[in-house]
């Protein structure tokens, strides 16, 4: 049995009596961050903003004539980027074919499941210490828009967007694990390393698999080849961002293995969790725009019925949700849903879905930003 950081202790000793290896596998990744980029961060810590932020954005759109002009370490990290050997793109096709016909429920799903259930980790420290918090509408239509990108056609492509906001995560992370790093308000013994490896992969096959499952609760309904597809996407975005190949699911049976030894390693959710899962619930009505009050608290309402019935009992009082009554709410939810397609032309239906998300994900002014905060509490950083 491995050392493990202090907070893990308790349930890293249960998990080990279903199965072992798994759960060393797990532990040991909580003292992994970027083992490639993590170093290169770190030296660029004191480089003024509006540089690294160049050099940044000169790396990550192949402006080779800005890029000469960066530090040797950044230079080297872009240019040894290279493909996975089990890249292949045509895999992508009936994922983003299958993404663009149920993205109005694949969105229910996310938010109502998959983010919410993703931050019952410690992950939610790191967050949470941020401040971050306090931003949560930016953050989610961020989410938003990366799920979007790296499902639209091309979009992973080295000159998509959705290439370019999975490897602009990578960076921020390394950024927020360096600040964290260097703060004295981060307890390395008992949590472990910030935005972990192990974090990340249990939430990278959360964002796949269990996107998957949960989308098919509320309606959605998929392919055997366009459920392998979809998986393929995330994996490869997860590579992008950074997540060590170690800790990276290969299929739908490994990405279920990886979170259900990830959620049994992990300590019960702390306050943390709970403020990030409830403003990611509360910040629904303002994504989506809807300003009259009443509108607000039926849809928040709504969001909780779901997100209840989607991550269960346990884990809805953990997060401190208010009591809601969920018999039954999946099957109307799934019904109303599938009624509604019945009525309308498949093209409409993905038309409809592609407005939808534009709508709710951010696009700032100038494309896009690859701004990195620069303190360790948002409301001290500059707007990123």
């Amino acid at each position: 049995m491995r050392a493990a950081p202090s907070a893990y202790v308790d349930t890293y000793a249960r998990a080990r009596r279903h199965a072992p290896a798994l759960a060393d596998e797990y532990i040991r990744h909580t003292t992994i961050g970027d083992p490639e980029l993590d170093p290169v961060m770190e030296e660029l810590s004191s480089m003024p903003p509006p540089d690294l932020h160049r050099f940044i954005r000169a790396g990550i759109e192949e402006q080779d004539d800005v890029l000469r002009k960066a530090p040797r370490s950044l230079r080297n990290f872009f240019a040894e980027l290279e493909e996975p050997e089990w890249l292949d793109r045509e895999a992508f096709r009936p994922g983003i074919r299958a993404f663009h016909t149920n993205a109005d429920l694949m969105l229910v799903a996310f938010v109502a499941g998959v983010l919410v259930e993703g931050f019952s980790t410690l992950i939610a420290k790191s967050f949470n210490m941020t401040g971050r918090v306090a931003f949560t509408k930016r953050r989610l239509q961020q989410n938003n828009r990366q799920l979007m990108e790296i499902f639209y056609p091309g979009g992973l492509e080295r000159d998509g967007d959705g290439w370019r906001l999975s490897t602009r995560v990578r960076f921020v992370h390394c950024r927020i694990r360096t600040l964290l790093a260097q703060s004295e308000e981060w307890d390395h013994e008992a949590w472990g390393t910030p935005i972990s490896a192990a974090h990340l992969g249990l939430a990278i096959a959360v964002f796949s698999k269990r996107l998957l499952d949960y989308s098919k609760k509320v309606g959605a309904t998929y392919g055997p080849d366009e459920e392998a597809s979809v998986l393929a996407v995330w994996r490869y975005s997860g590579h992008l961002m950074g997540i060590p190949e170690s800790i990276l699911y290969r299929d739908a049976e490994e990405a279920e293995s990886i979170y259900t030894m990830g959620f049994m390693c992990e300590p019960p959710p702390t306050q943390d969790s709970v403020d990030m899962a409830n403003a990611l619930i509360k910040s629904i009505p303002g994504v989506a725009d809807i300003t009259d009050p009443v509108e607000q608290k039926k849809t928040t309402a709504l969001a909780y019925r779901l997100s209840r019935a989607l991550i269960g009992k346990t884990r809805a009082t953990q997060f401190q949700y208010p009591w809601s009554f969920t018999f039954g709410a999946l099957l109307m939810f799934r019904i109303k849903q599938r009624i509604q397609r019945a009525l309308r032309d498949t093209q409409l239906v993905r038309s409809g879905n592609f407005t939808q998300m534009l709508q709710i994900s951010v696009y700032d002014d100038g494309g896009l930003s690859y701004k990195m905060p620069d303190s360790i509490r948002a409301s001290q950083s500059i707007d990123w």
